[in-house]
């Protein structure tokens, strides 16, 4: 997906916002600011517009989110709303939990559950984004520095141009260099765990998985996991694979070792075995975090989505979170009539509890899955009770997918 033709900007007159990457964040605050006139330069290192990795599971509050950027019905055109979300244990086979998914959510939270690829997510928003004349989408172009002054920013750029725009946005994910600038935290924390994923065609799933072909399933083992469900209208079979290893590897992109993998998830069950077996590729990445920040903005320069809280994946939410940031940035500048200064103040002490409990929960999440010996089995018990009719199933989520949760931060 490549971007669109530069339009000529006239600096002395309407000076843009600049977004510091491409991706889903990056994108989201672009037609945020857009919807309300202000013109911003989107900045993406990479020679095309894109995401990688794979499925993406969106929580009620996501799709509120949508509702403000105008892209829900796009989204659901191309989304997978499953059945039922199961946990499995992956040792002895035993269901430890089952839960209505999908559009079965619509009357807890008013928003249904979904799952959708990564790249198809970032797909729409970019399209959406490329039909709007505020928004400038430039690709080969990495943010190397900045500097300020007075009310302005001047934003340099690996190619040596510079741009001087009325802020700085910094979108740049995981490793970014506009945080360092800011925090000057060093390098994320590694979790010491490994991820690998996979996407298979729907019709190579083995006959093992055909039971939970409409569902979101889980199998939690010693150390480890795995997770597989349907993308792409049902098209596709997403696997996600995840242990312990003290293999380090940048990025998200790097191949993996399918003898490591297969040592990880000695002794599973046969669904599982079936799936490893079935897939001749993998792609791995190290998952990494850092530890929340109260603040991530510096006078007209701030953050956004993992730049400013990264999270573990465990609890579903970093997308999510990321398109959260930009709705309530934008409304932050709306609220505080435009001084930019004051309403980067304002947005990160709006956001950095809620996306805190995210960052957290989704390290408590991980022990959870790969609980082993009598914390499996104590894990098993108490999920296990969980199964009243008639209660929502969900009510301990509340605080991240309903809308008057009280949580401060959502939306």
């Amino acid at each position: 997906m490549g971007s669109r033709d530069k339009k000529e900007i006239d600096m002395s007159e309407d000076r843009p916002i600049v977004i510091s990457g491409g991706g889903i964040g990056g994108l989201a605050i672009a037609r945020m600011l857009a919807f309300s006139g202000r013109r911003s330069v989107v900045l993406e290192k990479a020679e095309e517009f894109g995401e990688i990795g794979a499925g993406i599971q969106l929580g009620p509050n996501t799709h509120r989110a949508f509702d403000a950027l105008k892209v829900k019905e796009a989204m659901h055109q191309i989304a997978w709303f499953p059945r039922d979300m199961i946990m499995m244990d992956s040792i002895t086979g035993e269901e430890i939990l089952r839960m209505p998914s999908g559009r079965s959510l619509t009357p807890f939270f008013g928003e249904p559950y979904a799952v959708i690829h990564r790249a198809d997510l970032h797909a729409v928003l970019f399209d959406a984004c490329s039909k709007m004349d505020e928004i400038d989408l430039r690709t080969s172009s990495e943010v190397t520095g900045y500097s300020e002054s007075g009310d302005s920013v001047c934003v340099s750029l690996s190619n040596g141009e510079e741009i001087e725009c009325e802020a700085l946005i910094g979108a740049d994910g995981l490793w970014s260099n506009i945080r360092s600038s800011i925090l000057g935290d060093g390098d994320p924390v590694v979790s010491g765990h490994i991820a690998y994923r996979a996407v298979l065609p729907i019709d190579q799933v083995p006959a093992e998985l055909g039971q939970w072909i409409d569902d979101v399933v889980l199998w939690g083992g010693p150390r480890n996991h795995l997770v597989h469900y349907r993308l792409r209208r049902g098209e596709l079979f997403n696997i996600v694979a995840v242990f312990h290893s003290s293999r380090y590897v940048e990025g998200w992109d790097e191949y993996g070792d399918p003898d490591e993998l297969y040592a990880h998830f000695e002794g599973v069950q046969a669904p599982v075995k079936a799936l490893l077996d079935k897939i001749n590729v993998w792609k791995m990445w190290v998952l990494c975090d850092r530890v929340p920040v109260r603040e991530w903005s510096r006078g007209r320069v701030t953050l956004l989505g993992d730049a400013a809280h990264p999270t573990l994946q465990y609890l579903a939410a970093g997308a999510g979170m990321a398109i959260e940031d930009a709705i309530c940035l934008a409304k932050c500048i709306e609220n505080n009539q435009d001084n930019i200064v004051e309403a980067f103040k304002a947005y990160p002490a709006e956001r950095y509890i809620r996306t805190a409990r995210v960052q957290l929960t989704a390290r408590l999440y991980g022990d959870l899955y790969h609980a082993e010996g009598v914390a499996r089995e104590l894990r098993n018990q108490l999920l296990g009770g969980k199964k009243e009719s008639g209660s929502n199933p969900y009510a301990g989520m509340a605080w991240l997918y309903q809308k008057d949760s009280g949580q401060p931060g959502g939306i």
